[in-house]
Formats: structure tokens, sequence, C-alpha cells
């Protein structure tokens, strides 16, 4: 009868059998990492692989002193030394890193490397070709897959910011060897129909898992999207060829959604300020309007020609008062003066001397001066005050 054994004992079994083989006890091997974590505790996972096989590769952080010799990145070729043997909670054999050393970069990451370089020099990446991303956007394409959380992630963030934007989904393969094609594919399908954005994305994985987003097609159909296009692959320390030629990128699919969905309230409060603002300004300028109108209506008033016509009447009012008071004291000044200059007249004319009995005496309409004048008969003429007497020289 066969023996029956428990799990734990095959396991520790064929730990024991790794534990008791000499190459395995110290072993180097060179190969390029894949799906790095470095652990909040300190531990490295990651995976060390080559174009036929991979194996699980962890370095407890107590042996990262003095055994890491290197900054452990996706992609880079490294030769790492450690014991081969079994996690017996798993059930499957893993290296034990002691030490990690820079072996040079990985074919993978050479590839990424020269695609990046060659379409930089293009000008795929120029900031020159960049759209902006619509402040306001009302429908917004999803180019991921339709079962992954990369998709779940952004409907969530986009029904709590906004339930009203319009997402319309074009689903694709989002890794694999006919990823790349699929992209293309639902980028030209949901392009065609004119969304304000585009969220390109999935969750987070190794390089391998993400290369489809490394693929020149793809970079040329995000290239020659009409819309502009965020791009979300992967986890912020993830960089894509996607990444660089998309309009923005983002550093998660949830990050995309906050890019792309505007948050419902704050837009509504902002709204609601900026017309308290507006209500404000409008009520200022229509207090200085006012002001200004009357202002213009007094000068109007002012310069109005019935205004001009009472103030020159005024004026003239004014004027022939002044007129006839002058006048009045001229009149009176020659009064007075005619007066006096009546007396003066008076005072020396013959007739007041003619009064008190005197005369003077006229020949031919003259006046007769002196006696020698007068011949014998002459014909004179004595007049006097109160008439004349015609007489006869004897």
């Amino acid at each position: 009868m066969t023996k029956t054994y428990t799990v734990k004992q095959l396991n520790a079994y064929i730990r024991n059998m790794f534990a008791s083989d000499f190459l395995l006890a110290k072993v180097s091997v060179t190969g390029e990492v894949s799906n790095f974590k470095d652990h909040p505790s300190g531990h490295l996972y990651f995976t060390l692989k080559d174009e036929d096989a991979a194996i699980s590769v962890v370095m407890f952080s107590g042996n990262r002193l003095k055994g890491l010799k290197c900054r452990v990145k996706e992609g880079m070729k490294v030769t790492v030394t450690g014991q081969v043997s079994v996690y017996e909670a798993g059930g499957r054999y893993q290296l034990y890193a002691r030490q990690i050393e820079d072996a040079g970069l990985g074919d993978l990451y050479l590839k990424y490397e020269e695609l990046k370089k060659r379409l930089e020099e293009m000008g795929l990446f120029d900031a020159f070709y960049k759209k902006p991303i619509p402040k306001y956007a009302k429908t917004i394409g999803i180019v991921t897959s339709s079962s992954g959380a990369a998709l779940q992630d952004i409907l969530n963030i986009a029904s709590r910011r906004n339930p009203y934007v319009k997402l319309i989904l074009s689903p694709c393969l989002v890794q694999g060897e006919q990823a790349p094609l699929s992209i293309v594919r639902a980028l030209e399908k949901i392009d065609a129909m004119h969304p304000d954005v585009i969220i390109l994305g999935r969750g987070g994985g190794s390089m391998e898992d993400l290369w489809c987003f490394n693929d020149e097609k793809v970079a040329r159909a995000i290239f020659d999207c009409d819309t502009p296009v965020i791009s979300a692959v992967g986890h912020e320390i993830d960089f894509t060829i996607a990444d660089f030629t998309a309009d923005l990128r983002a550093p998660t699919p949830s990050a995309a959604a906050e890019l792309a969905v505007f948050d419902l309230e704050i837009a509504l409060r902002d709204l609601a300020e900026k017309e308290q603002r507006l209500k404000l300004l409008l009520t200022g300028q229509t207090r200085e309007r006012e002001n200004r109108l009357k202002m213009l209506l007094l000068q109007l008033e002012k310069w109005h020609p019935r205004a001009q016509l009472n103030e020159k009447m005024m004026r003239l009012y004014t004027l022939e008062e002044d007129l006839d008071a002058v006048m009045l004291t001229k009149l009176n000044d020659r009064k007075i003066r005619l007066a006096i200059l009546s007396e003066r007249l008076n005072a020396g004319s013959p007739l007041k001397k003619l009064v008190n009995g005197y005369g003077y005496v006229e020949k031919d309409g003259k006046a007769l001066k002196n006696a020698s004048d007068a011949r014998e008969k002459d014909h004179i003429r004595i007049v006097m005050h109160d008439g004349s007497i015609e007489a006869e020289v004897i």
C-alpha cells in the first residue's frame, strides 16, 4: 500500500532535497528584472527571467546593506547570488538572494530605450503637438479592458465626481501579443465618435505585462488621435511609450479619471461664487453709471439752449439795470453841470444888465460901439430889456 503524505510533509521533503544539493546552496544566476517590488518592510521581490524561463527572487532586508550592490529597477539585467530553496507555505521554489549586482541593461529595456529615442527624434513626444485637456468634458472615451480593475476605478471616480458625464467604453486587450493591434483599433473607434477626451489605461504589472503600451503602432495611434488622450498605464513609477506620446500622463487610472472628470460640486460652487461676484460687479457698475448719468444730465441742463437763453436774459436784465443806473447818474451830473453853466451864462448876459435900465444900440444890424461911428440922420435901433426903440441921429 502506497504511503500518503501531507502537503506540508511533501514540501518539507522537497525543501530538504534542495538544501542538500551543493550546487543550489550557492548559485549565481543572470537575468532580467521583472515585476519588481520594494516592500515597505525592506524586502525585495522580483522575477528574474530570460527569453525561455523565469524564477522568483526574494532578498530579505537583512541582506540589503551588504549584498545589494546596485539600485534594482524594472528591466535591468542583474546577477543574483544566493540559495535556491522551497517556500513550504506556498509550495514554490525561489532564489533567496544574498547579493545582487548590475549585469547591464536587459533586452526589453534596451528595446524600450531604442524606441523611445527614435520616436522622440521623430517629434512624437514634442510639447508642440500636445492638445489641451478640456476643463469641463461632457463625454469621455475609455480604452481599456472591459474586465479590468482600471475600468472600475475610472467608473467609481467618475460617478463620485460627476454622475452626469457620459462615459463610452471602447474595450481592448491590454496584455499579450494581440494587445497592440486591439488598442489601436479601440483608439480609432472611439476617436471617430469625437468625445471630449480619451483615457487609455490599465492597472499595474511587470514590464512584460505593460509591454503592449511600448509598441510603436500604439504610439502612432495615440499621436494621430484628434481627441486629447490621457495615458494612465500601470502605477505611478511605471513609464511607457504611450505616456510620452499622450497629451497628458496620469500616474494611475484613478488619477486619470480625476483629471478628465470635473467635480460637479466644486464647479457649481465656483459658478455660484462667480455669479455673486458678477452681481456685485454689475451693481457697482450700475451705480457708477447712474451717478455718471446724473452728472451728465446736470451738465446737459446747464448747457441746454433754454438754460443758456435764460442766463443771457438775466445778463441782459442786469446790464440794462446797470445801464439805466449809469445813464441816470450821467444825466444828473449833466443837469447839475448845465445849471452851473446856465447861471454863469446868465450872469454874463447883456440882457441881464438891460433890466437895470441899460440898453444897446444897433446900426444896420450891428452893435454901434462908438458914438463917432454914427452920422447924422443915421437910422439906429435901441434895444431895451422889454423891447426896442427905432430912432434917428440928429
